[in-house]
């Protein structure tokens, strides 16, 4: 019966890898906002007479420090993902194995 307790382990693994992966889809989305947000700026920058550089726009700061950021979460979300997906599969072997012996044991017993 350990396999039911592990079988449920996994199930709150997988639970959790969807919450990581519904999380990474939102900030991948606002990552792509942020681009374009910051592709909008310089292109006014390129279309404008002047010889400012579009690095010194504050607003275009902010947003390449938050890009950064959400390329640094994405990265820990992907970590995070592939540590969960690998301890599913541990778990999924062990709740297998644990059945197959089960199984020897009824048939060497009954």
């Amino acid at each position: 019966m350990t396999f039911l307790a592990i079988d449920a382990q996994k199930n709150l693994f997988t639970l959790q890898k969807s919450q990581l992966q519904y999380e990474q889809t939102l900030v991948m989305s606002r990552a792509q906002y942020v681009t374009k947000q910051m592709g909008l700026i310089e292109e006014m920058y390129d279309d404008s007479d002047t010889d400012e550089d579009v690095e010194d726009n504050p607003e275009y700061k902010v947003l390449q420090r938050e890009e950064a950021y959400l390329e640094t979460r994405k990265d820990n979300l992907d970590s995070q993902i592939t540590l969960i997906e690998n301890s599913i599969s541990g778990l999924k072997n062990l709740v297998n194995n644990n059945i197959k012996s089960s199984c020897q044991l009824n048939l060497l017993g009954g």
